[in-house]
């Protein structure tokens, strides 16, 4: 069972200005996974590089969190640093997983191409950055948790034969 850590970035958010919507919708479609993964830890954050980088890096290095999910801060505003942060803590991309969850959104609609979101692992725990909104987070998270869970067990070596082919 992989530990899954939730992450939220919203300025309003994080100041009680609004409701969290992505995080909820994050746990509700991990716990459809309920074999594989449980949820762990959640946080909002506002939008602040720093604090993101910082709640990754304690979750990672520190909870032994095995997949961090994260949501919101992945578009064109000055204050959409989620990427950022990311790349800020990871120690190697991981950008098929990226491509893929876009793929996957463009066919819904051309406003995926929008998304700067990353991926990549740091240690044994793998960072994905989801879109804030909770209709596309649904759209993308649970047709990728098989494929993650697979790159999970590679990463932690859970599955040795796999990673030899």
């Amino acid at each position: 069972m992989y530990k899954v850590g939730i992450i939220t970035s919203s300025d309003k958010g994080s100041r009680g200005e609004r409701e969290d919507k992505g995080g909820p919708k994050i746990r509700e479609i991990v716990e459809q996974f309920a074999d594989d993964y449980e949820v762990a830890d959640y946080v909002m954050l506002p939008d602040e590089r720093e604090q993101l980088s910082a709640a990754m890096i304690k979750m990672a290095d520190e909870e032994g969190i095995d997949l961090i999910v994260t949501t919101g801060g992945t578009g064109f505003s000055k204050r959409d640093v989620t990427p950022e942060a990311t790349l800020d803590v990871i120690e190697r991309r991981t950008p098929g997983i990226s491509e893929a969850m876009r793929s996957i959104s463009l066919e819904i609609t051309m406003r995926a191409m929008l998304s700067r979101a990353e991926s990549g692992i740091r240690g044994n725990t793998l960072i994905v950055n989801l879109p804030g909104s909770p209709k596309a987070i649904e759209e993308v998270l649970g047709p990728v948790l098989p494929s993650l869970k697979h790159g999970l067990d590679i990463l932690q070596g859970k599955d040795a034969e796999c990673a030899r082919k």
